[in-house]
Order: structure tokens, then C-alpha cells, then sequence
């Protein structure tokens, strides 16, 4: 029996060094999905990586919500899974397959990162937990939806930060998510750059100052800094 169909969107900027790894390892494991890359203005040749193996590719406005709600506009899969660039499925259709024969209405999966020290298990660890616990997936953690439900609810919020956070809130008061047990890899890059224990207390601190009503332009400046 066929099972629902699937369309990976991915919003993609100045990656040319993981598009086509991703979307390589995308059409070996999900061969029948669409893979549509949607470009921000990469100023690298992120596009020209990208050609060989998308089934779409879409030049947009920068912005990881207007790239991803672009996206969601020409999918035509029964769930739409919002994937970065750096992240990769550890898992392949079949066992997914298995997972929406339950009909699922949204969810995420937990992470693992790709860095090899041990802290970076305790982080994983904690991650996972928390984002069970409150019932908000971020993006590193692959959402996925009904195509139907994404285009009900009006998709991702126009905010340059917390879109993710954003969608998941108001999900989360129609049903609760679906967590598989199954992985998504990130990559650690960010806690590497910036420096594990810097970036926790600054993804805390955002994640914090949003829900106490902090505008998401304001703490997108406070992440990016002035020059974005």
C-alpha cells in the first residue's frame, strides 16, 4: 500500500558546502519526495549546487519563514518536512512510512549533534527533553506537518526569529506533536563557532525574552548583531 507522499522543503543561504550532500542522501533514502530548495540570495554557489538535485528550486526573499512558506506554496506532498541545510534524516521512507501510518497531524524528532565531545550528548540530551516536555520542536529538529493543516493555520508567522517556536505554540493548542524515535543530525557548528557554553545561555536568554514578549526583530538583532 502507498503511503502518504512527501515534499522536503529547504531554505537555504550561502550553503554550497551541504546542499548537495543533503540532497544527494535525500534522493537515495526518499527517493519519491520533492526536494525544493528555496534561496535566499545566496552570494555563493549555493543555487548552482543545488541544480543537480532539487526537484524544485525557488529564488525568494532572504528570511527562513518567507523562503519556507514559499516553498510549502508549490508542494504538492500530503506532509511537508522543513529541513536546514546542515541537518540530515539518520532514517530512511520505510521507517518513516511506518511513522505516518499513524496519521499524525505535525510533529519533530529528536537531534543528535554531529560534534564528538561528550557535552555535546548532554546538550543533545537536554534538548530533546525539553522540547518533548513543552511540545515545541525547533527547525534543526525536521518539522513536519499535513500540507493541509500548514495551509489552515497560514504557515510560518512573518518573523525574522522564532518562526519555529512561533508555529509550534499555536499547533500545539489544536493537538499535541508527534516525537518519533527517530534522529535527525545537526550539525554543531553554531555551539563550535561561538562557543558551547556562550551560545546555551544565549539561545536560553532568547528563547526566554520571547515568551516574555520580546519582538523577534529586536532578538534577531541581538543574534545576528547590527550587520545581520
Amino acid at each position: 500500500m502507498t503511503g502518504p507522499s512527501l515534499s522536503f522543503v529547504i531554505p537555504v543561504l550561502n550553503e554550497v558546502l551541504r546542499i548537495g550532500p543533503l540532497l544527494a542522501a535525500l534522493e537515495r533514502d526518499f527517493p519519491a519526495a520533492q526536494r525544493i530548495v528555496v534561496d535566499g540570495g545566496s552570494s555563493d554557489d549555493t543555487v548552482a549546487a543545488a541544480m543537480a538535485g532539487a526537484t524544485q528550486l525557488l529564488l525568494g526573499e532572504a528570511g527562513r519563514a518567507a523562503q519556507m512558506n514559499l516553498g510549502a506554496r508549490v508542494a504538492s506532498g500530503d506532509y511537508l518536512l522543513f529541513l536546514h541545510a546542515d541537518s540530515q534524516p539518520q532514517f530512511a521512507a520505510d521507517a518513516l512510512g511506518r511513522v505516518l501510518q499513524l496519521e499524525p497531524r505535525w510533529g519533530f524528532f529528536p537531534l543528535r549533534l554531529d560534534g564528538r565531545r561528550a557535552v555535546f550528548r548532554v546538550l543533545e540530551r537536554a534538548i530533546n527533553r525539553r522540547s518533548r516536555c513543552s511540545g515545541i520542536g525547533t527547525g534543526d529538529q525536521m518539522l513536519f506537518l499535513r500540507r493541509d493543516l500548514f495551509l489552515a493555520c497560514g504557515g510560518f508567522a512573518s518573523i525574522p526569529l522564532m518562526e519555529d517556536v512561533e508555529l509550534s505554540k499555536r499547533l500545539r493548542r489544536q493537538v499535541r506533536p508527534l516525537v518519533p524515535a527517530l534522529v535527525v543530525e545537526t550539525s554543531a557548528r553554531r555551539w563550535e563557532q561561538r562557543g558551547l557554553l556562550r551560545t546555551v545561555l544565549q539561545m536560553w536568554g532568547l528563547r526566554l525574552a520571547y515568551a516574555l514578549g520580546v519582538s523577534p526583530q529586536r532578538l534577531w538583532r541581538i543574534y545576528y548583531g547590527p550587520r545581520g
